[in-house]
């Protein structure tokens, strides 16, 4: 599968935006946006005129790039929430933070989601009871995930088990102490009011 490997950074700076795609380092004063807010590239300081279709393209690529996902599972998702009952941009929203990696960046577990993609394939993790190692794993309400019982006595997780337990949000529950969390609902719009995307306009994007 094809995967990014180039500087995380260049992302937020193409974007214009902290996309908080390295954990702790986006908080500090060596992050790179910080330091260079403008484009990369030898023309990124030059003023340009965006048209109706590039910012509706920049939403799109802000989105895809928070979530860490490529162009076709990203229109998967998309169509899939376009089939749903209820407003097409809100469903994929939604979609998009039920995957496994985001409910264990969600969870405090890892600091990023890409940390916590990682963790995921890396087999730490079962859900409700049966190991899952699938990044885009989409859970539903009620269920379970754990940290795997032959994991828990790993440094990186023995130090997540005397964390504070910070601000979570209200459709997830996490126990540090016993590694494990519960979906008790669906994520809404407002759940997810921290991610600063217009998703009308990705909408009006894949409609045209």
């Amino acid at each position: 599968m094809a995967k990014y490997t180039d500087s995380k950074c260049r992302l937020c700076r193409r974007e214009g935006a902290k996309l908080f795609l390295k954990g702790e380092r986006c908080f500090k004063p060596t992050c790179a946006f910080e330091r260079r807010p403008v484009a990369p590239g030898q023309h990124g300081m030059a003023r340009k005129k965006i048209s109706e279709y590039g910012l509706q393209l920049r939403e799109k690529q802000k989105c895809k790039r928070i979530y860490g996902v490529l162009e076709g599972q990203f229109r998967e998702y998309f169509e899939k929430a376009d089939r749903m009952k209820g407003i097409t941009g809100e469903n994929m929203l939604s979609l998009l933070e039920r995957r496994l990696d985001n409910v264990i960046f969600r969870m405090g577990v890892g600091s990023s989601r890409s940390q916590a993609r990682q963790l995921v394939t890396h087999g730490h993790f079962t859900v409700n009871g049966k190991k899952v190692n699938i990044a885009s794993y989409c859970v539903k309400v009620g269920d379970v995930i754990a940290v795997k019982e032959n994991k828990k006595d790993n440094k990186y997780f023995a130090e997540i088990k005397t964390m504070k337990v910070g601000s979570m949000p209200k459709w997830l529950e996490f126990d540090p102490e016993n590694l494990t969390g519960k979906i008790l609902a669906n994520p809404t719009r407002e759940d997810v009011a921290d991610v600063s995307i217009k998703e009308n306009m990705i909408v009006e994007l894949y409609s045209k």
